[in-house]
């Protein structure tokens, strides 16, 4: 593998560095994302069952981290006192911003994946271009001439892809576990609200 990053030259730098880049923040985003997850039924149940007994107040003390339906149903609860149609607006804003905290530093990700096949096209380029000065230069093209520049070629450009094809995996696998949040905050919202109109018709 070292020998073909050496055969690669100069533009199969970069490219790593991107890979490390990418990798980086691939497995931090990982565990922070696989750290927001909470059992949205579960939660519910217990908020109902404090609301019923307890209060609010009560309730709030089933909210108390940060994940982003906990955050959700809390924005809900502190403002019921103010009425349905605030919880409501309340719950979209909050969605909003959850989801944004979600999705935050995958820009980053994004960047690798079109940069590295980029940098492996324009190492294309430039193997390419060496290959055809080899040719001017020896007045022949025999194949011993015009191989290594063909083979830095073809290395930056398969490197390239690799990075590009494994961080676009991550991403991948991100939005998988972002569109379960959003899913549950969005039923969670929809069940809190449910439950606010239920206790004000009683």
């Amino acid at each position: 593998m070292t020998e073909y990053f050496v055969k690669g030259g100069a533009f199969m730098w970069p490219i790593l560095i991107l890979f490390i880049i990418g990798i980086i923040i691939s497995l931090y985003k990982l565990f922070a994302l696989l750290g927001t997850g909470r059992n949205a039924g579960q939660l519910m149940s217990d908020v109902k069952k404090a609301l019923a007994t307890q209060g609010v107040d009560g309730a709030l003390k089933h909210v108390k981290g940060t994940k982003p339906v906990e955050e959700l149903v809390a924005a809900g609860l502190k403002n019921l006192k103010y009425g349905i149609e605030n919880v409501e607006k309340a719950l979209v804003n909050e969605g909003s911003m959850q989801v944004t905290y979600l999705w935050s530093g995958t820009i980053w990700l994004s960047t690798v994946v079109a940069l590295a096949p980029m940098l492996g096209f324009l190492g294309t380029v430039w193997g390419m271009v060496g290959a055809m000065d080899a040719i001017a230069a020896a007045n022949d093209i025999s194949p011993s001439i015009v191989a290594g520049g063909i083979s830095e070629a073809l290395l930056t450009t398969a490197f390239g892809l690799i990075v590009a094809i494994i961080i676009q995996t991550f991403q991948n696998v991100f939005q998988s576990i972002i569109d379960k949040r959003q899913m549950d905050m969005e039923e969670t919202s929809v069940a809190l609200v449910e439950t606010f109109v239920e206790m004000q018709t009683k």
